[in-house]
């Protein structure tokens, strides 16, 4: 981990790395976005949305968490897109001090199980979070829940919360910086993440993409950003979206080209809130057959 400018660095305080993992759509980007104050990962009810490994920093007065989202882990990763989410999670448990797996209320399955395990085999201080407690009715249930939970996980300590609307968000913070080292902060108190605009960009149109085709093209999208001028009061972004079928460019277009229109006004709404100037956005759509199961195709397209 590289160290900024230490001119604008903390001298000691609780600071370290935290690993947010589990399986997919189980609110991991929902919660950092949340915690982070920005929106940093891409969320949607699909699963498998997250794709790359995510960091965000979260410094207050005598603490910084370095939080890394990753993509849901799957215990069968047959397509080579899918071996290359899980290759994001092995790297970003590499030397993280806590494991902040995530769980849905009142739902622990057989990947659930998976992750705990392999969290437990790495020997990796887990503290579990189960969320979208404010989608349960009858709380009565969760108790015998969080048993099978703490069973099933060896976690250190689970907390119910809610990503959605924030409950007890507070108190699982505090169970990561009690876990945390002393040491000097890892990024300046401003630096949110390590990720560039571009990236973040590219994400926002992906994100857009998948919202606006519901369950026609799931995974068989791509963004690449081609070009990124920034003016004085305006970025020019050129990008790709590459599909892996040419019986796919129509779907993603539209007729007349609306929805691609339509999806492109939504994204560039986002994009002007990150990148605070106005955006012209122009949209491309082409075709790299078979790209998600192609292990060039995926290094061509920027995944490692």
């Amino acid at each position: 981990m590289v160290i900024h400018d230490k001119r604008h660095l903390p001298k000691i305080l609780r600071c370290g790395l935290v690993a947010i993992v589990g399986r997919a759509n189980v609110g991991k980007s929902t919660y950092l976005n949340r915690a982070i104050g920005q929106k940093l990962s891409i969320t949607s009810r699909k699963p498998q949305t997250t794709r790359y490994q995510v960091l965000g920093v979260k410094t207050s007065q005598n603490l910084q968490i370095v939080f890394l989202d990753t993509p849901g882990l799957q215990p069968n990763a047959g397509k080579a897109l899918n071996r290359s989410m899980n290759q994001e999670v092995q790297r970003a448990l590499i030397d993280v001090d806590v494991a902040l797996m995530f769980v849905e209320a009142l739902r622990f399955t057989d990947t659930d199980r998976y992750v705990g395990d392999y969290l437990q085999l790495a020997k990796i201080p887990t503290i579990v979070a189960v969320n979208k407690v404010d989608q349960v009715k009858s709380k009565e249930l969760l108790l015998p829940f969080l048993q099978e939970v703490s069973v099933g996980t060896a976690a250190a300590e689970i907390v119910p919360i809610s990503a959605l609307t924030g409950d007890n968000l507070d108190a699982l913070e505090g169970c990561l910086a009690a876990r945390l080292p002393l040491g000097p902060a890892l990024f300046p108190d401003d630096q949110v993440t390590d990720k560039s605009e571009r990236f973040l960009i590219a994400e926002i149109l992906r994100e857009k993409l998948i919202r606006g085709l519901g369950d026609e093209l799931p995974h068989s999208i791509s963004v690449v950003i081609e070009a990124f001028e920034v003016e004085q009061h305006l970025v020019r972004v050129s990008a790709v979206i590459w599909v892996e079928r040419e019986s796919q460019k129509p779907l993603v277009i539209g007729r007349g080209g609306r929805r691609l229109k339509q999806i492109g006004l939504r994204a560039r709404q986002d994009m002007e809130t990150v990148l605070e100037k106005q955006v012209y956005l122009r949209n491309w759509v082409k075709v790299k057959e078979s790209w998600s199961s192609d292990e060039s195709a995926l290094k061509d397209l920027g995944f490692e």
